[in-house]
């Protein structure tokens, strides 16, 4: 979709990942089955935030770009603080899911016509390839593609290894964590709503001020070697105690 997107533009396939992204939502009120197929296509066009970095890329100088990703990622944390607290709240006062998922249908559907309505395009017509006559071909679409490419460059190879490598646990810890507080550590649901807020918050705090000192201080290389530090001593602390303290 991001190659997609260079030639016809971001809006467009901004509006197709959010959709998908978003489409198990309302799946929810019809039937299991369907929503695990609504899952599967999730998983497949969910690219939202590729397609965001690309609009940001778009829209802002190389000096301002590491803080704009920045700005971005503490705003998709930012809805992590507000949700599950909200959704908590909502399923302790009327007993039911049935509300949280009405209301997450029409939040969903605000979104999708605010880009529709509000976002502007970010690629100039000028600057897409399709107006320099140029095409696309499935091999540019194609994700291995990029792969086999990745391992051409050294130097990209080696970043992708290590993005990879730092992914991997902490897409493992955000799929079965929330679920580690209740069921081992004795976590109420209200409390885990809290510990999401409160990581969430710390998330946003260190992705906008954190991260700009640090990247003065001490550069991209440096920053980077600090942030694998403490997400190994995080995930170390996480995986060896289950003491409710230490979770805090």
């Amino acid at each position: 979709l991001g190659a997609l997107s260079d030639v016809w533009g971001r809006k467009s396939f901004l509006l197709l990942s959010v959709f998908f992204t978003c489409l198990p939502i309302p799946l929810l009120f019809i039937d299991s089955r369907l929503y695990f197929i609504g899952i599967a296509l999730s998983g497949g066009f969910a690219v939202t935030f590729s397609i965001v970095f690309a609009y940001v890329a778009d829209c802002t100088t190389e000096n301002e770009r590491s803080y704009s990703y920045g700005l971005v990622s503490a705003t998709f944390a930012a809805s992590f603080v507000i949700s599950p607290a909200l959704g908590t709240w909502i399923c302790t006062f009327t007993g039911g899911l049935n509300q949280v998922i009405l209301l997450a249908t029409i939040i969903t559907a605000f979104n999708l016509l605010f880009i529709i309505y509000i976002v502007p395009e970010s690629l100039p017509e000028s600057s897409r390839k399709s107006s320099w006559g140029l095409s696309i071909s499935w091999e540019q679409a194609d994700p291995f593609t990029s792969l086999r490419k990745v391992g051409k460059d050294p130097r990209l190879l080696l970043l992708s290894i290590m993005v990879f490598l730092s992914y991997l646990p902490e897409a493992g810890q955000y799929s079965c964590f929330f679920l580690y507080l209740r069921q081992v550590v004795g976590f109420s649901l209200s409390q885990v709503s809290v510990f999401i807020a409160i990581l969430c918050v710390s998330s946003v705090i260190a992705q906008t001020l954190i991260l700009t000192v640090l990247m003065k201080l001490f550069g991209h290389k440096y920053t980077i070697i600090i942030g694998l530090i403490l997400q190994a001593i995080q995930l170390f602390i996480y995986g060896v105690w289950t003491s409710k303290w230490l979770m805090w």
